[in-house]
């Protein structure tokens, strides 16, 4: 599909409302996504990224209708992960000459991934590429996500195409911000954000400061993925400089997983000790055998504090727990706090294991954790109360 961003840019990229997972299993996308395309024409027209492999033919069969293929004068490459850079060998099929102007890294990594010799332009931030009228200048933006990416910034239109910075992953039948339910938006946004873009913060940070540097107006903001910001583009680059700074909520995770629903009983007496002694905060509880783990990762993002449970089998944590704690690891949160509880029949190991795991994730540790054997009796269930009533004391 096609459609007009701008009088002088064209949205070339493929909407996928059948996407349910990305990376593999590695992301949630209960809502779809796109894979954002632009042409950008002036004396001379410049295709900013191609699709995902799947789409690739269909891909290239829309861009002829656009545009005959040898009016193309120039591809950028502003990030080489397949969802960008899948559809381009069928597309060098047809234009093997054009220029690809890109990172030194994303040409050493398109040639690596496919094989090619194609004729690639390495650029810096910095460089510039004349359209006409107007010029592309570029941005390097390592580690936002990988090492290769770039932005590019088009003069006079005044639109910054961001790659993988400021997107959702949304499918949507509107693509401007404006016209789209804001809790939808907002809430992918945050998302990606925790799920992907957290563990670069200080480089996001950085980066923005970079961009506030050049004074360049943005009337503007073009991403990869979901929808473009063009009522108040700056309003993301707020959030974003929000979510880089160690961001937390006035808000506590409990997320647990179970066998007999005897890990599940101490999790809701622990929250609603939490709630007797902080009132103020918000409790939230995760069970992680019926909960997206990415919809758990991002409330992890946005708490001051998890609790997290788990029963003992055989002398370790549930395979749901294993996961999930490595994947908090990964995406190195900051300025969190964190506790381990869990019910066990006879050794009780996993409690201890989820400290550990919690201190090697880099969370501040408010307790040295709450064991319970079997399931819990009135008793036992008063001391998760007070559990849960100590840690709320302690975040309030």
């Amino acid at each position: 599909m096609s459609f007009a961003v701008s009088s002088n840019v064209t949205y070339v990229g493929k909407i996928d409302w059948e996407l349910r997972k990305f990376h593999g299993d590695e992301l949630s996308t209960h809502r779809g996504s796109s894979y954002n395309a632009y042409l950008v024409r002036d004396e001379k027209t410049a295709l900013i990224d191609c699709v995902w492999t799947p789409y690739a033919k269909e891909f290239t069969a829309n861009l002829k209708q656009e545009i005959d293929l040898n009016k193309i004068d120039y591809i950028i490459m502003s990030h080489t992960e397949s969802d960008h850079s899948g559809a381009l060998p069928e597309l060098m099929r047809e234009i093997p000459d054009t220029p690809i102007y890109c990172t030194d890294n994303a040409a050493k990594f398109l040639k690596a991934q496919y094989h090619q010799d194609w004729n690639f332009v390495p650029v810096k931030t910095g460089t510039k590429l004349s359209l006409g009228a107007k010029e592309l200048l570029f941005i390097e933006a390592r580690m936002l996500h990988w090492p290769d990416t770039m932005f590019s910034y088009l003069s006079d239109d005044n639109i910054l195409f961001s790659s993988d910075g400021f997107g959702q992953h949304l499918a949507s039948g509107q693509i401007f911000n404006d016209l789209a339910d804001q809790d939808e938006l907002y809430s992918e946004a945050i998302k990606y954000y925790a799920n992907i873009l957290t563990p670069y913060s200080k480089m996001v940070a950085a980066k923005i400061t970079e961009l506030s540097g050049l004074s360049l107006p943005i009337n503007m903001i073009c991403p990869s993925h979901g929808l473009v910001w063009r009522s108040d583009p700056l309003q993301i680059v707020k959030k974003y400089q929000e979510w880089a700074q160690d961001y937390q909520e006035n808000q506590v995770a409990v997320i647990y997983d179970t066998m007999w629903n005897r890990t599940r009983a101490m999790a809701q007496e622990i929250a609603a000790g939490i709630k007797d002694s902080a009132p103020a905060l918000t409790v939230k509880l995760f069970n992680l055998s019926n909960t997206d783990k990415n919809d758990v990762l991002t409330e992890v993002f946005k708490s001051k504090a998890i609790l997290v449970g788990s029963p003992t089998i055989n002398r370790g944590v549930s395979y749901a727990m294993a996961g999930i704690l490595e994947m908090i690891k990964g995406l190195s949160f900051k300025n969190k706090k964190g506790a381990a509880f869990g019910s066990y029949g006879w050794s009780g190991e996993a409690t201890k294991l989820i400290s550990t795991e919690l201190e090697h994730a880099g969370f501040e540790l408010l307790n040295d954790g709450l064991r319970i054997t079997w399931n819990p009796d009135s008793e036992g269930l008063q001391e998760c109360q007070e559990f849960g009533r100590s840690v709320g004391g302690a975040l309030k």
